[in-house]
């Protein structure tokens, strides 16, 4: 069962993202240590989907996977994963609708040495269906608070419907069968994600649940809750 919207925030609109991007340029400009936000840093939530993405068996190909990294913001998830830490040398490309974004991204990737054939990013809006998705499928497809996002957003589309609600359908098309998509959220807990990811569209074409990213817990009112919440599907 899908489960309810949230309400929506100036978080889900792309105005607030265009505002806090040209910020973080602007600071570069004249601080050059300046990297901007990542998200979920006080969770080490980068770190902890590393070491995930690690423990996965069979194991990645360091050399051949590819990542695809949906609202890169700063880049920061990639450079991690292609680090001597990370290890992978594979493609991989970040994507974001915040052109600052973008550009933040890639001065940070000229600094650090990297050729674009290495690590991209693209300025790209995943919600923007007249546009069709030109950059093939990937192996691992990483939202780290973008679907977040994406839920905070109070745009329908032609049907009335929510634009979260298209998000698992764009999503798919970005996977290889048989790839991973990784999801990490603040605001919705696992269950609530496998209700928004899971299961088939016709063909038996769909995610399933296969793993997820330990966060510490914490009980409230006999229950036990993650604060950040990290789910882990394969494209069937």
């Amino acid at each position: 069962m899908t489960p309810n919207h949230l309400s929506s925030s100036e978080l889900g609109t792309k105005d607030y993202w265009d505002s806090t991007y040209a910020h973080d340029l602007h600071t570069k400009s004249h601080t050059p240590t300046h990297t901007g936000i990542t998200w979920f840093a006080d969770s080490c939530a980068s770190a902890k989907t590393l070491s995930y993405l690690h423990s996965l068996s069979p194991a990645l190909p360091p050399t051949t996977t590819t990542f695809l990294d949906l609202g890169t913001g700063n880049g920061e998830m990639l450079f991690l994963l292609r680090s001597p830490e990370g290890g992978f040398t594979g493609r991989m490309l970040g994507i974001d609708y915040a052109a600052a974004s973008v550009e933040l991204a890639s001065r940070i990737a000229a600094e650090k040495g990297y050729e674009e054939t290495e690590v991209g990013f693209k300025e790209w809006d995943i919600l923007d269906t007249r546009r069709e998705w030109g950059e093939g499928a990937f192996d691992v497809v990483l939202d780290k608070g973008t679907f977040d996002a994406v839920s905070l957003n109070a745009e329908t589309d032609a049907e009335g419907k929510r634009v979260c609600e298209g998000y698992r359908g764009r999503v798919l098309g970005m996977v290889k069968k048989g790839g991973r998509f990784l999801v990490t959220s603040c605001n919705w807990t696992e269950e609530e994600l496998r209700g928004w990811f899971e299961g088939a569209e016709g063909q038996e074409v769909g995610f399933e649940w296969v793993g997820r990213v330990e966060y510490p817990t914490f009980r409230f009112g006999g229950k036990s809750g993650q604060s950040v919440s990290g789910v882990c599907f394969r494209r069937m």
